[in-house]
């Protein structure tokens, strides 16, 4: 992955598991659906510097459970057709 920054997750954003658990590597995908559902502009700054670009680009491609007000919104913003 990019730079690796490190990052406290919070309790709310992730609510079904223990958050000092969660390996940003190894839930890649998870993290960055959380992130871009529910995050924060911190955790968003941190997601976009962690992550390779390509690999949140195709999360939000692919994804099943984006809701449907953020695939719109990140394609917009990343400049994804």
């Amino acid at each position: 992955m990019g730079n690796k920054l490190k990052i406290d997750f919070r309790q709310e954003l992730f609510w079904d598991v223990d958050p000092k658990k969660i390996d940003p590597d190894k839930n890649a995908r998870y993290v960055i659906e959380r992130i871009l559902d529910f995050g924060h502009d911190n955790e968003a700054r941190w997601m976009w510097h962690y992550y390779d670009h390509s690999l949140i680009a195709s999360i939000i491609n692919e994804s099943r459970v984006l809701r449907n007000e953020t695939r719109p919104l990140w394609s917009a913003l990343l400049q994804i057709t």
